[in-house]
This record gives structure tokens, sequence and C-alpha cells, in this order.
């Protein structure tokens, strides 16, 4: 199977909780989309708690641009917004923490308008199985037809 060098999905919002959502159902399904079902769950629950984030400390006002991005070989997600104000990992856990356990790295990154969050996950493509029919295996005996007058 040839898979795109790269798949991309992008959108500017403001966080709401019916935006978190919303959102979380639209990253499902690219992930589907993209035969990426094994990760729909981990990347959806890390989301989650990157838009909870910026709701709860940028607040409902303020937009966001999240990314989602696959390259065959790794799906990565980040959520940009316009507070200067970087996350921190909590000793009780959650938050930060939850992203750190549903991903393979994690980091923030400062811009000049803000921060990123980001996320990352190994996520290579699926294999499929052949549609050739396979040879029976040695000692396998082939199935004989039986003519219809036999089982009368």
């Amino acid at each position: 199977m040839t898979v795109p060098l790269d798949r991309h999905y992008s959108v500017e919002l403001q966080v709401s909780a019916e935006r978190v959502s919303r959102l979380r159902r639209i990253v499902a399904a690219h992930l589907r989309h993209w035969s990426l079902d094994l990760h729909v769950r981990p990347v959806c629950r890390a989301l989650d708690e990157l838009l909870t984030n910026v709701h709860r400390h940028v607040g409902d006002g303020n937009t966001c641009v999240l990314e989602l991005r696959w390259t065959g070989r790794h799906v990565t997600v980040s959520v940009a917004d316009n507070s200067a104000r970087m996350p921190r990992l909590l000793p009780a856990g959650g938050g930060l923490s939850r992203v750190m356990a549903l991903s393979d790295s994690w980091g923030t990154c400062r811009t000049t308008d803000g921060k990123v969050v980001w996320f990352t996950r190994y996520a290579e493509a699926p294999r499929t199985a052949g549609l050739l029919p396979h040879a029976p295996l040695p000692g396998v005996r082939t199935a004989r037809t039986v003519p219809l007058a036999a089982l009368v």
C-alpha cells in the first residue's frame, strides 16, 4: 500500500465545551479515514487535555489553532494559542501528565504570539492482507468433489 507522504488538517477556533467534543469527532474521523483506527482513542483523549487546558487557562474569547498531521510514520497534534503563560506538569497528575502517558513524545514551544503545545504518536501505515490466494500448506489434502448421485 502506498501512503501519501503527508496528511494534514488544521482549524482555527475559539475553544468552548461544545467545540471540544465536535473537534474530537472531526479528528477521530480523519484518523479513521487515514486507517489509523487504533489511535483514535489515545489521540482524542490527549487532544481533550490540550483543548481543555486552553479553555481553562486562556479563556473562551481567545482563538487557538489545532493542527493534525500524519506523515505515514507519526501522528502529530499541536494546539497553538495566544497566551504567553507556559503549561507545566502538575505533581498530582492529569493534564499534561495524561498527554505524556498517551504519547511517544510531547513538548511546548514559545512563539511570537503565544505558545504551541504538541504531542506525537508512532503510527505507521497499517499493512493490508494480500488479495492473492495462498497455496495450501504441505500435507494438506485438497477437497474432492463427490458426485451428486453418491449423496442420494
